[in-house]
């Protein structure tokens, strides 16, 4: 097995992108007539769960040391905007087929580039211009179908 040391940037974006497509298979099916609050929470509490466990398992010692009131603030709001986007999504796929809501929620990719740019000041490429303009059409062409 591959050693976590081993893995870069492109390795856990791939395994995020693999996870993330199953997300939406299985929560299409496990939202199926029932309220899609309900189900966020259900699935929020087991990734609450695991995430602590998993963090509980693999911290360092005195980890919580480096955490700033400025980590908390932008921890405590990446949450907020975690927990609207996954009552968004689940009621998206309650009422669409998957193969059309994840497209449209990957969106967020070229939502992504552009705030990277205003407010993280990365860099603007050509390349991140026309990838991004490609996830729109993309999302587009899929949504319209």
């Amino acid at each position: 097995m591959i050693g976590l040391d081993v893995m870069n940037w492109l390795s856990w974006s791939l395994l995020s992108a693999l996870f993330a497509s199953l997300t939406a298979i299985l929560a299409k099916r496990g939202v199926a007539g029932v309220d899609a609050n309900l189900a966020t929470a259900v699935r929020t509490s087991v990734v609450v769960g695991f995430t602590w466990l998993l963090a509980l398992a693999t911290r360092q010692p005195k980890a919580f040391q480096n955490f700033t009131t400025a980590t908390w603030v932008f921890l405590v709001l990446s949450g907020l905007a975690t927990g609207l986007s996954w009552l968004c999504y689940f009621h998206a796929l309650q009422l669409g087929q998957a193969s059309r809501v994840a497209p449209i929620d990957k969106l967020s990719v070229a939502l992504v580039i552009l705030f990277g740019v205003v407010f993280l000041g990365e860099d603007f490429t050509w390349g991140k211009g026309l990838g991004g303009l490609l996830i729109v059409a993309g999302a587009i062409t899929i949504a319209l179908e």
